[in-house]
C-alpha cells in the first residue's frame, strides 16, 4: 500500500472510532504518560490546524523544547476545543501533507497510527490495525528508531505472533505485531497483551 493512502486510511478510521466515543472515554488515560484521549486527539491534530509559522511561535514560547511545546499545546487544545471540532479537525485533513520534522512520510503514518493505538489499546476497543500498514513501519524500525522514543529492548527479542517478523536479540518477547510496534515507539502495554520472561518490563502501571 501506498504511505499516502494508508495514512489517509487511518485518519479515516481514526475519526470514526473517536466520533463513536462515549463521553466520559474522551477523559480516559491512554498509553501516552499524562494525555487523556483528548489531549491525545489534539496532539494528532496540530499539525493540521497549525500554520508553520505558529508552530515556530509556539516552539519559541516553549524555550525550544519540542516536547514542551507539544505538551503545552495538546493540554491547552484539549482544554478549548470540543470533542466534536477535534474529530473534525482529524477527518477533514485525512490527506493532509504534514509530516513531522524527523522522519518524513513514514514518520506521518507512525505519528498517526502509534498514537491511534495509544487510545484503542489503553480502552480495550481490540482495533486491529491492517496488517499492511502495521508492516510498513515494522520495516523501519531500527536501533534509532528505539533511541529516539526511549524504548530500552536491552536484551529482548520482539516476536510477533501473527505474522512473521522480529526485532532484537536475547529473550523472546512475544506479541502481536502491533503490541511489539508500540514497544519499538517507547510505549508500556496494559496487561495480558505480552508473554515471555520479561514482560514485566513493559507493563504499564
Amino acid at each position: 500500500m501506498d504511505i499516502t493512502t494508508a495514512i489517509a486510511a487511518e485518519r479515516t478510521e481514526l475519526a470514526a472510532m473517536l466520533d463513536d466515543l462515549p463521553p466520559a472515554q474522551w477523559d480516559a488515560p491512554t498509553l501516552c504518560a499524562g494525555w487523556r484521549v483528548r489531549e491525545v486527539a489534539a496532539h494528532m491534530s496540530m499539525g493540521f490546524r497549525y500554520s508553520l509559522p505558529r508552530m515556530v511561535l509556539e516552539l519559541v514560547k516553549a524555550g525550544g523544547g519540542v516536547n514542551r511545546m507539544a505538551d503545552r499545546r495538546a493540554r491547552q487544545d484539549a482544554a478549548t476545543l470540543s470533542t466534536a471540532e477535534l474529530v473534525s479537525a482529524i477527518r477533514d485533513n485525512v490527506l493532509h501533507p504534514w509530516k513531522p520534522p524527523v522522519g518524513g512520510i513514514t514518520a506521518a503514518l507512525g505519528h498517526d497510527l502509534i498514537h491511534g493505538l495509544d487510545i484503542t489499546v489503553a480502552l480495550g476497543l481490540g482495533r486491529r490495525v491492517p496488517e499492511d500498514r502495521v508492516r510498513l513501519l515494522l520495516e523501519h524500525v531500527t536501533p534509532r528508531t528505539l533511541k529516539f522514543f526511549g524504548a530500552n529492548l536491552d536484551g529482548v527479542e520482539l516476536r510477533a505472533d501473527d505474522l512473521d517478523w522480529s526485532f532484537g536479540a536475547g529473550a523472546p518477547l512475544i506479541g502481536s505485531a502491533q503490541d511489539l510496534l508500540l514497544l519499538a515507539y517507547g510505549r508500556k502495554l496494559p496487561p495480558g497483551h505480552l508473554r515471555g520472561k520479561a514482560s514485566d518490563r513493559y507493563i504499564a502501571v
